[in-house]
């Protein structure tokens, strides 16, 4: 049962992927892309790592998502001047693949399929893997974060635009 949830998960990440890529709309990528993170938690959670499913659910499907939509709102990258359609089957994807996702964390909520596999019996804490990252892997924790910095000062400075004189009426 855990092999088929695991290649299910699989297969709704891949195809959210794909979607997520193909889109022209931005809201619509960013959308796919949340539903494609959500699938890798529970994916996570399926393989005995409940802690970096979580982080994956709150910093990347959390976090970052709100921050690319911020950007998009920011810089206007929504396609403007088409009038909003209803259609069946522009939904069709969103609405399958989040059926998808919602019968896998039902599954694993109802079973535990790390206690039927006999998973490994050793979890680390959080202190025992906030020790091993920072005494082994420091500098690439400070790599990643000067990279962050770096990214937040460019949007910064994208989403900046022209500075406005005094007086001046907004068009």
């Amino acid at each position: 049962m855990a092999s088929a949830v695991f290649y299910l998960l699989a297969a709704a990440t891949l195809v959210a992927t794909l979607l997520c890529i193909t889109r022209t709309n931005p809201v619509h990528a960013v959308i796919y892309l949340v539903q494609a993170f959500i699938d890798l938690a529970l994916i996570f959670y399926l393989l005995g790592a409940p802690l970096v499913a979580a982080w994956e659910m709150i910093i990347y499907a959390g976090a970052i998502m709100v921050l690319f939509l911020f950007i998009i709102m920011m810089l206007e990258l929504a396609p403007g001047g088409k009038p909003l359609v209803v259609d069946r089957r522009r939904w069709l994807p969103v609405v399958l693949l989040s059926l998808v996702t919602l019968g896998c964390t039902v599954v694993l909520i109802t079973q535990d399929p790390a206690a039927a596999a006999g998973g490994a019996a050793y979890h680390a804490t959080p202190r025992d893997f906030g020790t091993a990252l920072f005494d082994h892997y420091a500098l690439a924790v400070q790599v990643v974060s000067f990279q962050l910095l770096f990214a937040a000062v460019g949007a910064y400075y994208v989403g900046k635009g022209e500075p406005r004189k005094r007086g001046a009426t907004l068009p």
